[in-house]
């Protein structure tokens, strides 16, 4: 893959990247990309809240503090769930059988005009709305 463009990165690319999984090497080329091109990388502060719960409910909360503190390191700018954004997602949701967080990366990257990383299957249903790189599962 070579990275070009803008780019949301949802809580399954962050959970591989974090955790060495299968398409990590994917999201390390995007966060490599995200370093040399400020302002190319987002991630809805729901995805990261998902990425939290999901840590701190396999492996502790002292493992999810230490993933958000790499979090925060890492190339991303958190974008933050605001009134329009709220109503975006919730517009995604009520049309499409997904999380309410999937929902909020969909509205991020019809805001942004971004590709979506994910390996995530519930996002094939919403690849009308939006470009996908998939990650291997």
């Amino acid at each position: 893959m070579k990275p070009s463009g803008r780019y949301v990165l949802d809580s399954f690319a962050l959970l591989a990247y974090l955790g060495g999984e299968s398409g990590a090497q994917i999201v390390r080329t995007v966060l490599e990309y995200g370093q040399a091109h400020k302002g190319s990388l987002f991630l809805s502060v729901i995805n990261l809240g998902e990425c939290m719960y999901i840590i701190e409910g396999e492996q502790g909360l002292e493992a999810a503090h230490k993933a958000l503190a790499a979090m925060m390191q890492l190339p991303i700018e958190i974008v933050l769930a605001d009134y329009d954004r709220t109503l975006a997602a919730a517009h995604v949701k009520a049309n499409h059988k997904l999380s309410f967080a999937d929902a909020f990366a969909i509205a991020l990257a019809r805001e942004k005009q971004a590709t979506v990383i994910t390996g995530d299957p519930e996002f094939e249903q919403a690849k009308h709305l939006i470009s996908i790189e998939w990650l291997p599962k």
